[in-house]
């Protein structure tokens, strides 16, 4: 339709279509067990397909057991953990969406409290819950602070058991039904650790300056896009700005942007913060669409589509992003989790009356139907 908003125009990703430019970020739910996803994530991540948007993924996954966040985080390194998101995925494919999935490692942020128990290294009465700390790893052995677990480094050979890790997830996810992966490297997980000279201390070749630093996360990414196939987009969140001192510039995200593209890295997801704990608290300026020169400036330079991404609050602004060419997706979070229908309650906002046409049909004819009556 050519005076369709282009929120609401499909797009193309090499073999998937996604039916608009409506994507529900990845948000750990910590309700896995022994990283196997249950109804709640049946039920949370489908209502989302429902409500309108064109692309869902499920959280942050981890591709080992020390690579979960907290005990409840959501796992794909056993074909039982594949089997139970296959169901997710079929799930969301059933009601609309394209199901999609990061695939990620905490590094030194693992083995931590559920954000409601306090979100900081586990205590005894986490303990007494069940919930047991274990061993983390990193680029260098280098705590978030004294109060967390000395990360183990990880030596080259274990960095090719970790890169064998991501591929193996990678096909998984794929067996099970997903469309749309993504590699997680930002928000001071392992990936993001390797990136950042403030996290990474090495003296080998997986260290010192940028080329050095990116060398690990770049295998990873070329492992997850193989495993993909040629008909499956892959995605790449990174954090595109950190506080001064961490070290991190613009030219460094158009370094790695330029790399990942050259990957066949078809995406970059452009988000912020997280490198010394969590990417929600970070100290920067926050307010509405906070991140979208990072995408916007990632997208014109380095000539990759973009994802944008924090506080995206409604349809218009989302359109307005997309219209004045800053991006090429917009990535919607908890603005979905108080608005399960916000990618249908964004075509009513562009599209006035027609905008019905982009409800489910179950719902959608009864509410239009009250509001003719209504009126």
């Amino acid at each position: 339709m050519p005076n369709q908003p282009r929120l609401l125009q499909p797009i193309a990703l090499r073999g998937i279509t996604l039916k608009n430019r409506i994507v529900v970020s990845p948000m750990c739910q910590y309700a896995a067990q022994d990283g196997v996803v249950g109804e709640w994530h049946k039920v949370h991540l489908g209502r989302f397909a429902m409500g309108g948007a064109g692309a869902v993924f499920v959280e942050a996954t981890a591709v080992e057991p020390r690579g979960r966040i907290t005990h409840g985080d959501v796992g794909l390194w056993t074909d039982e953990q594949g089997k139970a998101l296959s169901n997710v995925a079929q799930t969301i494919k059933q009601l609309g969406a394209v199901p999609a999935i990061q695939l990620g490692h905490a590094g030194r942020k693992a083995s931590v409290q559920r954000p409601w128990f306090g979100n900081g290294p586990l205590q005894q009465a986490d303990i007494a819950r069940g919930d047991r700390p274990w061993d983390v790893v990193a680029p260098s052995a280098e705590r978030i602070s004294d109060a967390w677990l000395l990360p183990h480094a990880l030596e080259p050979a274990e960095l090719d058991a970790m890169e064998e890790a991501f591929r193996m997830a990678a096909q998984r996810a794929v067996a099970a039904g997903f469309g749309l992966l993504e590699v997680h490297m930002a928000h001071g997980y392992l990936l993001h650790q390797f990136l950042s000279a403030q996290t990474n201390k090495r003296s080998d070749a997986y260290g010192g300056d940028l080329a050095g630093r990116m060398r690990f996360p770049l295998r990873v990414a070329r492992a997850v896009r193989a495993a993909a196939g040629d008909g499956l987009p892959v995605f790449t969140r990174i954090s595109a700005q950190e506080p001064a001192d961490a070290g991190w510039t613009m030219a460094d995200n158009l370094a790695l942007a330029a790399e990942l593209k050259a990957i066949g890295i078809d995406v970059i997801d452009c988000s912020t913060g997280g490198l010394g704990g969590s990417a929600t608290a970070q100290p920067l300026p926050r307010k509405p669409g906070f991140q979208v020169p990072y995408a916007a400036e990632i997208r014109k330079q380095a000539g990759i589509p973009t994802m944008a991404v924090g506080l995206i609050l409604d349809g218009p602004q989302a359109e307005a992003i997309l219209a004045d060419g800053s991006a090429d997706l917009i990535a919607v979070g908890r603005e979905f989790m108080r608005d399960p229908n916000w990618g249908v309650n964004a075509a009513l906002a562009l599209q006035q009356e027609n905008g019905w046409d982009a409800w489910p049909e179950q719902s959608g004819w009864w509410l239009r139907r009250r509001r003719v009556d209504a009126g």
